[in-house]
């Protein structure tokens, strides 16, 4: 009987899928990567209407568009983790910040629904800069809000490039997760690269040639032309931008050339355009053929403000080992194994 519980207990969840709800959700890069990963996304939100008709398209969530000040959190349910890239444009960098500080209000609302529904993990991805503003003390003030105020989540930042995780573009992001401290975890290391690189050939070989109503046609700024914005083939893209006027090369367009410092023009042996959206989305890892509604501006939003799908389904792994692994022990402690 005793091998017998042991062979149950190596999976406490095979007939129950763990749940997520997400805020600033997107299009839902993430929440594709943790579906892919046996999570069920049961609620999701974002302001932007587009995003929440895509997300609607691929997801049986429940989908609630608009602002996540204005929804009652008795509304959202419980769930096993909670995600979200919360916006940082409020933080302050001078003088001490305060969660009710109104210039934070989104992110005052993902503190606050992880202090209320407990989840086992909470999951935060944000931009790189988020390190370094204030010199450190924000990332500080974010770990403590999320430690105190009667929060308890033990937080982990790690800064991390997807393209070292199955993603064919340089895109630096800081992943959080936080651990409820009653899990008993004190220390964490976000999973290891596994030295494979995904390049623009594998990933854009097989697309036909885009229509041209696929691809942004607007100028190019001034801004744009202060650097290279193009490599070739057997490399990894940089990263895919949410304005569709910024979005960078392919690597069928002529290489650049420097003139001066941040001074480049075009080559001219070859026609020079960027990526369509089918492009940027491949390169996001979003799954082939996947629909994204509204316009082309609309459609590169979308897909430059995701999680790449590759790189979610390495945090949905990471995360959902973690939580199988402490309802595991609950369950041994509970009959005694």
């Amino acid at each position: 009987m005793k091998s017998n519980n042991v062979i149950n207990l190596s999976n406490p969840l095979k007939n129950q899928a763990l749940t997520v709800a997400s805020l600033f959700a997107g299009a839902g890069g993430l929440d594709i990567g943790f579906e892919n990963q046996g999570f069920k996304v049961i609620w999701a939100n974002d302001i932007d209407k587009d995003a929440c008709e895509t997300h609607r398209l691929w997801s049986t969530a429940k989908v609630v568009q608009g602002d996540i000040g204005k929804i009652e959190f008795e509304d959202i349910p419980d769930t096993d983790v909670i995600t979200g890239g919360f916006p940082c444009q409020g933080f302050s960098l001078a003088g001490p910040r305060k969660i009710d500080d109104e210039r934070n209000v989104l992110y005052k609302y993902f503190v606050k629904l992880v202090e209320i529904r407990q989840p086992y993990i909470f999951v935060a991805e944000n931009v790189k800069g988020i390190l370094t503003l204030g010199e450190g003390s924000i990332m500080e003030a974010i770990i403590e809000d999320f430690s105190t105020r009667g929060v308890g989540y033990n937080v982990f930042p790690t800064l991390v490039n997807a393209a070292d995780y199955g993603v064919p573009q340089d895109r630096w992001r800081v992943v959080m997760i936080g651990i409820r401290k009653d899990l008993g975890i004190d220390e964490y290391e976000f999973p290891k690269p596994d030295g494979k690189k995904v390049t623009l050939e594998d990933i854009l070989k097989d697309l036909p040639e885009p229509k041209p109503s696929d691809i942004c046609h607007g100028g190019y700024s001034s801004r744009y032309m202060s650097r290279n914005r193009k490599r070739g083939w057997k490399n990894v893209s940089y990263t895919i931008p949410a304005m569709a006027k910024q979005v960078t090369l392919h690597p069928s367009s002529p290489d650049m050339i420097k003139l001066g410092e941040d001074n480049w023009v075009f080559g001219d042996a070859k026609t020079t355009r960027r990526f369509s959206w089918q492009e940027a989305a491949a390169i996001q890892t979003f799954p082939p053929g996947m629909t994204f509604v509204g316009n082309l501006t609309s459609k590169y939003k979308q897909i430059g403000n995701a999680v790449p799908v590759k790189l979610a389904e390495v945090i949905a792994r990471a995360v959902k080992s973690i939580i199988e692994d402490y309802l595991s022990q609950k369950i041994q402690m509970k009959m005694g194994v």
